[in-house]
């Protein structure tokens, strides 16, 4: 019986909805036909052109300059600069699912062994292959303002290495006072920049610097830095979760 109210819950959501988009009398609510889309009435265009306030002209790959977001990758514009206020509340839920961990499994740890004894080959390989995913980490967020990439994944990659290295060593243990530190140091800096933002660029997390010509590694004024900052955020955070999960609780 539950199940059936629930289909029936749902469909009549989804009857709303449609009806909602489709058939509303307010004509700014309603979904055009398809194929009858005025592009040039699309936020998304405004993005694209990297101007929400007008005037904006044809963006051109590092030739452009000036711009409202000097970032060559679209979603950064978006994510970094036309709503990082929303991405920062993103870290900050992170920040309180790791603090939720270190609180649940908090107390005096030592390191679990694994089930199995890590050979020289593991050991020492997992090693090498740290070193290249940090250093593809830090690639990832110090130019996810031209391709693909960013802070998240570049610290989640970083993670990602720490968690190697406790799988292939049973005698490896995080430095968590360096990972708090800089977990700590990072979301301040965040925060940081976006009051700065408030006295150079009139609102939080204004892009207040230069954003320079569009396609060149120094630009889009503070996007870099904030993605920099995020990546180290984001890495030290997950490291310090992986490292809760890892260790037990000494009596």
């Amino acid at each position: 019986m539950k199940q059936v109210i629930s289909i029936i819950l749902v469909l009549l959501i989804g009857v709303l909805i449609f009806g909602a988009l489709y058939f509303s009398s307010d004509e700014s609510l309603k979904f055009n036909e398809y194929g009858k889309v005025n592009l040039a009435d699309r936020v998304s265009e405004k993005y694209i052109d990297k101007s929400v306030n007008g005037g904006s002209g044809v963006v051109e790959y590092q030739k452009s300059e000036g711009l409202e977001s000097g970032s060559a990758n679209y979603v950064t514009s978006i994510i970094v600069n036309y709503r990082s206020f929303d991405t920062l509340g993103e870290v900050t839920v992170l920040f309180i699912s790791a603090f939720g961990v270190a609180l649940l499994l908090g107390g005096k740890r030592k390191r679990q062994k694994n089930m199995f004894e890590p050979n020289f080959i593991l050991k020492h390989g997992a090693r090498l292959v740290f070193g290249l995913m940090v250093i593809f980490g830090v690639y990832m967020f110090s130019h996810g303002h031209l391709t693909p990439g960013g802070g998240f994944p570049g610290g989640s990659i970083i993670a990602a290495s720490i968690l190697l290295l406790y799988m292939a060593d049973n005698e490896f243990r995080a430095k968590m006072k360096s990972l708090k530190a800089t977990e700590g140091i990072a979301g301040s800096l965040y925060v940081i920049i976006g009051l700065l933002a408030v006295v150079l660029g009139g609102y939080f997390l204004a892009n207040f610097l230069p954003t320079g010509i569009v396609g060149d590694l120094l630009s889009g004024g503070v996007i870099p830095i904030v993605y920099i900052l995020i990546g180290l955020k984001v890495g030290s955070e997950l490291s310090g979760i992986i490292d809760s999960f890892v260790t037990k609780e000494v009596e």
